[in-house]
């Protein structure tokens, strides 16, 4: 199954998605967990999608964004990418700006 057009119009209906492994309120992965963290710390709304709900999932969002890894996330139909570039932006500030939110 292909889910490339589904997660086209998720990441279109919504400004933040965080595709993961689990779900925000139940994050299983602790790369998925820190990104659930960060943007909760800055309060934003977010769609999360599970992509571990089926085995085809994973490779039809990689081959979409061309991010192998997980969990990715888009902020206005644009992928950031993954934890360690979420937390590189919050270090530096960048993640605040990209989320159009203020302290």
């Amino acid at each position: 199954m292909d889910f490339k057009e589904e997660f086209k119009k998720i990441i279109d209906e919504n400004n933040i998605v965080l595709f993961m492994k689990g779900t925000k309120d139940m994050p299983v992965c602790g790369f998925s967990k820190t990104v659930v963290n960060l943007l909760n710390h800055y309060g934003v709304d977010f769609k999360d999608v599970n992509i571990l709900e089926h085995e085809d999932m994973r490779p039809s969002l990689s081959a979409l964004s061309g991010w192998p890894t997980f969990p990715q996330l888009f902020v206005k139909g644009t992928l950031l990418g993954g934890c360690d570039i979420a937390v590189e932006m919050h270090n530096n500030g960048q993640l605040l700006d990209a989320l159009d939110v203020s302290d």
